[in-house]
Order: structure tokens, then sequence, then C-alpha cells
């Protein structure tokens, strides 16, 4: 058997990113994570660095002026950001979000519009797709679009948008057609300065505190009818599509989040000492550190592989089972990054509990990996029924 065996591991030019991120990440980003989330403050920082070095969002298309990464690229640049800023791998995860309903089903003219400026780091985008009282079931939604001439007029309430106000472009799914229910939703590209547009108060949340979590308001926001994403009706198809793809962030998100608590973990055992010896020398750590180290391998192998698949299935491929592994990846991680940053508090004992350590943070931005993009059972439900 050849020994360039390179079935199971990312290729050469995956680990340079990799460590080229890494690096970035703990100059750049890192020490800055603990008083972003301590002032609930955009992490202007982080997103000055990765626009810098053209991380921001690396999966735009090399025709549209971005990187053309591929989809493992692109988990591997929110995983190590999230490794040291749950809050800033939100920058690159939320732009693929928001931007991917564009490349998957826009016009050519649209992408050219809206992508070209996200690809240079001029404006960032956001995804509005959840409201008051439709989460789970988001083909219950309310927001509405009503046709008038050449205009289409947008009426509602957008809830849990994340790095809402910041952004400058939104993709809004909204109801054209009552009647059809989810064949009766479409997409549209909104700017946060059309007139009507407007921002609620930021959420006060429990972790990810760096990134604003806002409703969006649109009241009778008037734009051109050349700003539908796709034909008429298929929004909700491309909001599920996108959601194939991007839950792999959000497994890459806690993969990271998972990774840091760990790797802070491992030092920590080695230096505090109990008892006249190192703590990490007790076998009751050393299980749980073995333990931690296997649930975040076990989810890396899930992510890469859902990854990969990702990236066939932009290709073409229809073979790919995408829907199953883009929810098992982003279940499976989120439920070991809540698993592992808990057991990473417990390992400092009483400095974990506090915010002088960055576990406690690690721990609270972990769990909203649990619930966003569908919420864990909703994943669930998701896999059962698209059974490999």
């Amino acid at each position: 058997m050849a020994s360039d065996f390179d079935l199971y591991r990312p290729s050469e030019e995956h680990d340079m990113l990799r460590d080229s991120v890494r690096a970035l990440a703990e100059a750049k980003i890192a020490p800055h994570a603990a008083e972003v989330d301590e002032e609930a403050r955009f992490p202007q920082e982080a997103r000055d660095a990765l626009v810098a070095n053209d991380l921001h969002a690396v999966h735009v298309p090399e025709a549209f002026g971005g990187a053309g990464a591929d989809a493992l690229a692109t988990v591997i640049v929110i995983e190590e950001v999230a490794r040291v800023c749950g809050s800033s791998s939100l920058i690159p995860a939320v732009n693929k979000l928001g931007s991917l309903p564009v490349i998957l089903s826009a016009s050519e003219e649209l992408k050219k519009r809206y992508l070209t400026p996200l690809a240079k780091g001029d404006a960032m985008f956001s995804y509005c797709l959840s409201e008051p009282d439709a989460g789970s079931d988001a083909g219950g939604m309310k927001t509405k679009a009503v046709r008038d001439g050449d205009h289409w007029v947008l009426d509602g309430v957008k809830r849990w948008i994340t790095n809402a106000g910041v952004s400058d472009y939104y993709t809004v799914m909204a109801v054209t057609d009552a009647e059809k229910r989810t064949k009766g939703i479409s997409a549209f590209v909104v700017e946060k300065d059309d007139p009507g547009v407007s921002f609620g108060a930021p959420e006060k949340k429990l972790g990810i505190k760096g990134s604003p979590t806002r409703e969006v308001y649109l009241d009778n926001v008037r734009i051109p009818a050349d700003r539908m994403i796709g034909a008429e009706g298929t929004g909700f198809a491309t909001a599920m599509k996108t959601l194939d793809h991007t839950r792999i962030t959000i497994a890459a998100q806690a993969l990271g989040i998972a990774q840091g608590a760990l790797d802070y973990a491992k030092g920590y055992v080695q230096e505090r000492k109990q008892f006249g010896k190192p703590i990490g020398d007790f076998q009751g750590v050393q299980f749980m550190l073995a333990d931690m180290a296997m649930k975040i391998e076990a989810a890396r192998q899930l992510t890469y592989a859902a990854a990969a698949r990702s990236e066939r299935v932009a290709e073409g491929s229809e073979k790919e089972d995408l829907t199953f592994f883009g929810a098992a990846a982003k279940c499976y991680a989120s439920d070991a990054a809540m698993e592992v940053t808990t057991d990473a508090v417990q390992l400092l004992g009483g400095y974990g509990y506090t915010r002088d350590y960055p576990v406690e943070r690690m721990m609270r931005d972990a769990k909203i990996t649990q619930i966003y993009e569908g919420t864990n059972q909703v994943q669930r439900i998701v896999m059962a029924r698209n059974l490999p």
C-alpha cells in the first residue's frame, strides 16, 4: 500500500492554512477575547485582522474577488478563530450564512453586486429567517412581501439575527403567496440603509456576547424587484439548502471552542499541584482529558467529512447525503463542545468558575451551538428523516 495514503487527512494546503490562521488568531484576536466578552462589544479588532488577511469571507468565489476557498478551508478558518474567541468566529461563519443563498440561487448580476463588496471586506452579510413565532417552524413565518410594479414591499419582524446592525446586507425570507405555504416563500437582499429598516436593542445573552443579536424590523421596506434571490416561491428551498451547508460551520465553531478549552485545561493540569504533584498525574484527571480529546477528534472527523460532502455538492454531486451529514456534524460537535467545556471548567475547579480564566467563557459560548441553525432536537428529526 502506498505510503502517501491521504484519504483521511487534510491536504498540505489545508494544514498550512490552519497554521497561519492559528498564528493570526493568537496574535490579533485572542488578546481581545475576554474584553469583548466582558464589554459585550463587537470584536472590531478581529474583523480588521480577518479582513487584512482575506479571511473574513474566504468562501466567496474568485469570480467575485473572493479567495474561492473550499468548504473544508472555510471550516478550518472558523475552527481556528473559535479556538480563541467564539464571538469573532461568527464573522466568517455568518458572512457565509448570509451570502450563501445569493451564491446558490441569485442571478449573476445580483451575485456581482453583493458578493464583490463582501469579498473586499467592505460589507458583512446576515441571514434573516427566524421570527418571534417562527423559530424551529421556519415555514410558519409571517413577514410578507407584496409586489408593487417594479418593486417589492416588505413588512415584518425577524428575530435572533446574528450581527444585525453591523452587517450591511441581509438575506430576508418573506411570504409572497400565503396559500402555497413554504412554496410561497421568497428570498430577497435587503440593505441596512433601505428606508424602513431598523433594529431592536441587542439581546443580553449568556455567551457569544461580542456578536450582536438583534431583531430586524421591516416597515414598508420598498426594494427593487431585481433584489429577489432566485425565482418567486423558491426562497424556503434555498434557505434549507443553505442550512445543509452552513450547519457545518456551526460544527466548526463548536469544534474550535472545544479545542480551545482542552488546550487550556491541558496546560493548567500540568502546572496546578495538589498533594505534592501536578493534578495531571492523577488517573481521574487523565481519564477526563482522554475523553475530552476523544470527543473532539470524533467531532473533527465528522465535521471534516461533512465539509467534504458540502464541497462535492457545491460542485454538482447529488449523492452525498449532505442533509444528514450536515445535521449530524452540527449536532455531535455542539454536544461534544458543551461536554468538553463543562469538563474544562471542572478541571480548573474554583478558578474555572471565574472570569479570570477563559474556560467559563468557552462554556457559555458553547451552549448556543446546540441551539442556533436548528436546535439539536431538530437536528435529530432531520437526521431521522434523511438516514443514509
